[in-house]
């Protein structure tokens, strides 16, 4: 394995850690609040402030004009971050952590399937191969194997 494959999979290794702890911090800012819709707001609101900061501090700012060429099926990245977060404050109170993040892994994994199968938003085309299928058979067994 490459230096570059060692440093991706430690970093959405750690991502994954980030998801997983995550969803009770937000859990428990959602029962505080009062309401998932509101814990989610914040949680994005803080993750906003962040990542203005070091976007600021990279000196990597967008200019507007760029910011507004832009297609507007770029900006759904947001829409679909926000249904995660809140789909994740609501059922992690009612499914328990790993379970929760067994689903999330499901759905994604499925999703990944059709997005390498049609080269999706520029992604290179992958074959659905009955590995990538086992793969997620396994993580299906898993997911009913965490509610048991």
């Amino acid at each position: 394995m490459t230096l570059q494959t060692l440093l991706a999979l430690a970093a959405i290794v750690t991502g994954g850690i980030a998801i997983a702890v995550q969803a009770p911090l937000n859990a428990r800012l959602g029962a505080a609040v009062g309401d998932p819709v509101a814990a989610a707001a914040v949680s994005f609101g803080v993750g906003f402030v962040v990542l203005a900061i070091l976007t600021v501090a990279r000196g990597s700012v967008p200019a507007a004009g760029t910011l507004a060429a832009l297609p507007a099926w770029l900006w759904i990245g947001g829409v679909l971050g926000a249904i995660y977060v809140v789909a994740s404050v609501w059922s992690v109170a009612v499914l328990g952590v790993v379970t929760m993040i067994a689903a999330l892994i499901l759905g994604q994994l499925v999703a990944a399937l059709v997005l390498d199968a049609t080269g999706a938003f520029g992604v290179p085309v992958r074959e659905i191969s009955p590995t990538r299928i086992g793969a997620v058979v396994l993580v299906s067994a898993g997911l009913v194997l965490s509610r048991l």
